[in-house]
């Protein structure tokens, strides 16, 4: 049995992911990420956070954190998404196909 819907599925869902990632989950999570930095480097460094490199470089590391967690999240979730959607495509295709050859020895 090839699982050629599962892996058409798959590919739609990433690519799907991907788009909804560029368009929606980019600026949000660098958003979140860099909020978050200032927090930790607010606690770390004193509120009033000044501008100093450790401080940045806090910021700076917490929004790529942020993008790449978005992108997982987009990408991966509607990958999976999608590759669940082709595995039951491809069952249901699997059960008539073997009902209709059941059906088919049945006749002769």
């Amino acid at each position: 049995m090839t699982k050629e819907m599962a892996k058409k599925g798959l590919y739609v869902g990433t690519g799907v992911g991907l788009i909804l990632f560029a368009l929606v989950g980019l600026f949000p999570g660098s958003m979140i990420g860099g909020v978050i930095g200032l927090k930790m480097a607010g606690s770390l460094l004193g509120s009033p956070v000044q501008a100093t490199l450790l401080a940045r470089l806090i910021v700076a590391a917490s929004m790529i954190i942020g993008v790449i967690s978005a992108a997982i999240t987009f990408i991966l979730g509607l990958g999976v998404s999608g590759w669940i959607v082709g595995s039951v495509a491809d069952a249901i295709k699997a059960r008539h196909e073997a009902a209709v050859e059941a059906a088919h020895t049945v006749r002769h």
